[in-house]
């Protein structure tokens, strides 16, 4: 294997999302250092920082059936039991709900937690207040899919936060999708909701940290019923 090979198997992949941010930072950085050495400095660390920011890393999922896993690097901020959004029209009933916090470190590529077809994606402009708080799922811009896998749907939320402006999707309705696959991304600090189907025992506990594609949230084939929404 060549050395510039081995070099570039040790480099975290960008994503291309990210390339003009990058850009952009790193151009002003030449500048801030035609102006004054230490100021080109700290635009050099926040240039890495951009990048680190849209890091697009491989990941290795587990593939046994019945495994949900995190659709997003972060901290697990909190689980309970609350109603999908509203605008899926998928009933008023409670579910169990997994929300992950993704601060400006984490890696912001988005994931399917299941393999399956996306059935619909709704998007829904709205505020950009705290993503850590529960209002946020309320009343924050937010992106949702719903995965089919069988007879079983699971909801992903995209939720903007206090920085991001912007959700990216990746994905399109009607899609077969795996497990892991990336299915979009937030920029720049935000968070994302899982609800599971209704009597789904989650694996993680607040203040985990999980990793995109790879931590296990629940398992649906662990004494789960089947989740069945009400259209309408």
């Amino acid at each position: 294997m060549s050395i510039i090979a081995s070099i570039r198997r040790q480099i975290v992949p960008v994503h291309r999302e990210g390339l003009p941010f990058i850009g952009i930072f790193a151009m002003v950085s030449i500048v801030l250092f035609w102006l004054w050495a230490p100021l080109g400095w700290i635009g050099t660390v926040l240039t890495i920082w951009c990048a680190l920011f849209f890091r697009d890393p491989d990941r290795v999922t587990p593939t046994r059936e019945g495994l949900v896993v995190a659709p997003a690097d972060g901290r697990v901020s909190k689980i309970i039991h609350a109603v999908p959004p509203p605008e899926l029209n998928i009933g008023e009933r409670a579910l169990p709900r997994v929300s992950i916090f993704m601060n400006v470190f984490n890696c912001h590529i988005n994931r399917s937690p299941v393999t399956g077809r996306i059935e619909k994606i709704v998007y829904k402009a709205g505020a950009f207040i705290n993503a850590e708080l529960d209002k946020a799922s309320e009343n924050n811009e937010r992106n949702s899919f719903i995965i089919s896998a069988g007879s079983t749907r699971i909801v992903v939320v995209q939720i903007a936060g206090l920085i991001a402006r912007r959700i990216v999707t990746f994905a399109r309705e009607g899609a077969s999708i795996r497990a892991g696959e990336r299915i979009g991304m937030i920029r720049f600090g935000s968070r994302v909701d899982v609800y599971l189907p209704e009597g789904t025992r989650p694996l993680v506990a607040e203040g985990q940290t999980a990793v995109a594609g790879e931590t296990v949230v629940a398992d649906l084939r662990a004494g789960t019923r089947e989740l069945t929404f009400r259209v309408g």
